[in-house]
C-alpha cells in the first residue's frame, strides 16, 4: 500500500488540493447565505423556500463531498512515506486547524437545520462575524504546511 501511495503522491496531493478550493468555497459562502438569509427573508414563503434550498444543496451536494474527499486524500498523504514527521509542530497545528474546520462545518450545517425549524436565534452580524472563522484556519493551515512552523 505505501508504494502505491508514494507512486500516486502527485496525484493524491492534487486531489487534495481541489478538495479542499471547493470545501473553503462553501465554508466562506454558507455564512454569507446565512447573513442574507436572516437579514432580507420573509419567515415564511417562496424566497424562504429558495434560501433553504439552496443552502441544502451547498451543503449536501458541494460541501460534505468536498470535506469527505478533502479527509479521504489528506489522511492518504499523512501515510505517504516520508510525507509527514509527527516529531515536528506543524503536523499537529494543521491537524488541529483541520479539526476545527470540520466542527465548523458541522456547526453550519446545524444553523441550516435552525432556519428549516423556524428556530434561528443568530442575527446577521454575528453570521459576519463566524464567517471569518474559515479565514482564521486557513490561514493557520496554510502557514502550519507551507512554513512549517
Amino acid at each position: 500500500m505505501s508504494d502505491f501511495l508514494s507512486i500516486a503522491y502527485p496525484w493524491i496531493k492534487s486531489f487534495h488540493i481541489m478538495s479542499v478550493i471547493a470545501w473553503m468555497a462553501g465554508l466562506f459562502y454558507l455564512p454569507r447565505l446565512f447573513v442574507y438569509h436572516v437579514e432580507q427573508v420573509e419567515q415564511t414563503g417562496e424566497t424562504q423556500a429558495l434560501f433553504q434550498t439552496m443552502e441544502l444543496k451547498l451543503l449536501r451536494v458541494i460541501m460534505n463531498p468536498a470535506m469527505i474527499a478533502t479527509w479521504v486524500f489528506g489522511l492518504c498523504l499523512v501515510f505517504t512515506p516520508g510525507i509527514v514527521d509527527w516529531s515536528e509542530i506543524w503536523p499537529w497545528t494543521k491537524a488541529i486547524g483541520v479539526l476545527a474546520m470540520t466542527t465548523f462545518h458541522h456547526w453550519l450545517g446545524r444553523r441550516r437545520k435552525d432556519f428549516v425549524n423556524g428556530t434561528n436565534d443568530l442575527t446577521g452580524r454575528q453570521f459576519r462575524m463566524m464567517n471569518e472563522v474559515p479565514t482564521f484556519l486557513m490561514v493557520l493551515i496554510v502557514l502550519s504546511v507551507v512554513v512549517r512552523f
